[in-house]
């Protein structure tokens, strides 16, 4: 039996799977329903391949999962996760459901169905006999990546290391089911200003304005971006004061920084934490940093893209193309670790962290088995 075939005929099955992972909350904060989808995976990682499940527990973050298939010396990382950003509640409020081909539901788009399309592509390679000799294949599930990863980065970094490449099953880019070999570094800062408080009706002179300050210094933030080279500076969140009558002595705002490359990282951090204040008297104190590094193209991550472009064409019938991103991931992570990866092996469909969330079911079966062969060529 072919892959394809194979993995038909397996569809079914991996559908009744993602219904029961999708109707079970994984918001990344909430250590209990996260242990309790680290039990679900297990158990249907272990049934499904027969592989081996290293369960690496955290106080305070959901447990992380390290499962291997294969003892061979060339590993090759498959990177996941199973949280999403809905809250507890999300799965009873609007459950799995298939409508006209497509499945609806809270994280069947970002991630649950990638995660199942990479068990059951090592299942495929098991059942025909095609899983490659030599070689061991490890897949990561991760349970903090819609937070940034800060439990889990540096796991992420030391299974890349030993990995000869890194595969990871977020979502392709839509309209066309791009993958990505490019993403955007990412940064969180916060700028703090204090100034001096008054009245604003009897004697505001003797005022400084943290408000006033901070409206200067987010002119100045935005200033840094620079489209041309893939620069975004934006603050995001502000607060401050107490009162309309009142001169605020304290103003936050909240900055999202992205960046297409190391060196422009390196600038903007230093424009960040170099800022002086504009009045006199008033304070300022920015705190944060860069959170993923940018994955940038390199000649590896370009040659895994043109062997899952031939795969595509040339066995499954369909173009595959390539783009960059600014939002970011694990394989910012993998990449920046000197590992080849390939972005964007997971299920096809739309609206990441929307109630309008959905795949494509009539897709799965080719990415699916679009990931078991460059498991089998890497």
């Amino acid at each position: 039996m072919s892959l394809i075939e194979k993995i038909k005929s397996n569809l079914p099955e991996l559908l009744h799977l993602l219904e029961q992972s999708v109707n079970m909350d994984s918001p990344s904060r909430s250590k209990p329903h996260n242990d309790r989808m680290a039990d679900w995976f297990t158990q249907q990682f272990i049934r499904l391949t027969g592989g081996r499940v290293q369960r690496l527990c955290h106080d305070t973050a959901g447990d992380r999962l390290v499962c291997t298939v294969g003892d061979g010396p060339s590993q090759v990382l498959l990177v996941g996760h199973y949280d999403t950003v809905w809250p507890i509640g999300e799965a009873q409020r609007r459950p799995f459901r298939i409508e006209d081909g497509i499945a609806y539901g809270p994280g069947v788009y970002d991630m649950k169905a990638g995660l199942l399309q990479a068990m059951f592509a090592l299942k495929a390679l098991l059942d025909e006999g095609r899983f490659p000799q030599g070689k061991r294949v490890t897949l990561l599930i991760n349970s903090d990546e819609e937070i940034g990863s800060p439990t889990s980065r540096e796991l992420i970094e030391e299974l890349a290391r030993v990995s000869s490449a890194s595969l990871v099953l977020e979502p392709p880019m839509e309209p066309n089911g791009a993958l990505k070999t490019a993403r955007k570094g990412s940064g969180r800062y916060k700028l703090a200003v204090r100034g001096v408080s008054a009245h604003a009706g009897v004697n505001p002179e003797k005022g400084v304005s943290a408000i006033q300050e901070l409206a200067c210094q987010v002119q100045r933030l935005h200033a840094l971006t620079n489209y041309q080279v893939g620069t975004t500076v934006n603050v995001g969140v502000v607060h401050g004061g107490i009162g309309s009558n009142v001169v605020a002595d304290y103003a936050e705002a909240e900055i999202d920084v992205r960046v297409a490359s190391g060196e422009e990282a390196e600038r903007i951090d230093a424009a960040l934490k170099s800022l002086s204040p504009f009045m006199e008297h008033a304070e300022i104190c920015v705190t944060g940093g860069m959170t993923r590094p940018p994955m940038e193209r390199t000649g590896e991550g370009a040659a895994l893209y043109e062997l899952a472009k031939r795969i595509a064409c040339d066995e499954l019938a369909f173009a595959l193309e390539e783009t960059a991103t600014g939002g970011v991931s694990d394989g910012n992570f993998t990449a920046a670790a000197g590992t080849p990866t390939l972005d964007g092996l997971g299920a096809r469909g739309d609206h990441a962290h929307s109630p309008l969330e959905f795949v494509r079911i009539d897709e799965i079966p080719l990415r699916t088995v679009l990931l078991a062969r460059l498991i089998e060529s890497c």
